[in-house]
């Protein structure tokens, strides 16, 4: 007995037709009739009265478990696919906050590729606004940030340590400095974040610890490092970096300055605290054995 012929029979039963039930099925009105005298002969008793087009007392039953065994098999069909599915290649989202933790960031990402070529790894750039809500939000799987956030919800792997910079335009007197001090900083305009940027980045960004909370002096709009060079270089506003940051965004128009007794601070890489994935522990595996391999070779972290 096949399925097949099961689900014509309950075709031509629903439409009362066997050329509907053929234009239902897409199958030849021939092919229809054939399967149900098949299924008559196996059973050997008529299924179909057929004029009217309409099941007999044993149609009725065979109907009944013919309903049972279709959505059984459907059931079979649908489990053995989520299995496949589950056998299947992942992906990883990687979520990259600007130039992320420097060199480390593609390194980990090609040492990853090369490890797992089966894996679908996606990288994802963040704005500052995004330090935490785009890995609570499982738009992104892992992601470079900095400094480290103050969440319980997450899971920390410091990556690097570096000094700390300010981001000027080169029209300033204090562009021209070899390195600064807190104090010679505090009163620069600073790029304005939005209302929904996470404290922890705009404590960061604006030393609040050494300006004993107050808010700076605000400069032009900026959620972006790209944005916060173009307003240096067209002198609407200073930012703050690490110090990797002048490696990777050269500008024309801007100058970045060593600022000599900021707290150094981390770039990190967060995951949600408790993720068991196989590819989210594996990242962070490489990107903490590359942490320590490449970090003193790069002089990220403190003599």
């Amino acid at each position: 007995m096949e399925l097949r012929r099961l689900e014509t029979l309950l075709a031509v039963a629903e439409e009362g037709h066997f050329g509907r039930a053929a234009e239902r099925l897409f199958l030849a009105k021939a092919t229809v009739t054939e399967h149900v005298k098949q299924l008559e002969q196996d059973f050997g008793v008529p299924l179909l009265d057929r004029s009217p087009v309409r099941l007999t007392a044993a149609g009725h039953r065979l109907a009944r478990h013919a309903r049972t065994l279709l959505t059984a098999a459907e059931v079979a069909r649908a489990d053995v696919a989520e299995t496949a599915s589950a056998q299947q290649p992942g992906t990883l989202r990687v979520g990259v906050m600007g130039h992320g933790s420097a060199e480390l960031t593609p390194a980990t990402v090609q040492a990853f590729r090369t490890a797992h070529p089966e894996v679908d790894l996606r990288l994802v750039p963040m704005d500052f606004t995004e330090h935490v809500s785009a890995l609570l939000e499982h738009r992104v799987d892992v992601a470079f940030v900095r400094p480290a956030p103050e969440d319980e919800r997450v899971e920390i792997d410091v990556l690097t340590t570096e000094r700390r910079i300010v981001v000027v335009p080169a029209r300033w007197e204090l562009a021209d400095a070899p390195e600064v001090h807190l104090i010679d900083v505090l009163d620069l305009p600073f790029v304005r974040l939005p209302e929904r940027t996470p404290r922890p980045f705009t404590d960061y960004l604006y030393f609040t610890a050494a300006r004993g909370g107050e808010a700076p002096r605000r400069g032009d709009d900026a959620v972006t490092p790209h944005e916060v060079l173009a307003a240096a270089a067209a002198g609407r506003g200073a930012g703050s970096a690490l110090e990797s940051f002048q490696r990777f965004y050269p500008w024309p128009g801007t100058r970045c300055v060593p600022v000599v007794d900021a707290p150094w601070e981390h770039s990190v890489l967060v995951s949600r605290a408790g993720d068991a994935s196989p590819e989210v522990r594996a990242f962070r595996t490489l990107a903490a054995g590359l942490a320590r391999e490449l970090g003193p070779g790069l002089r990220l972290t403190p003599a």
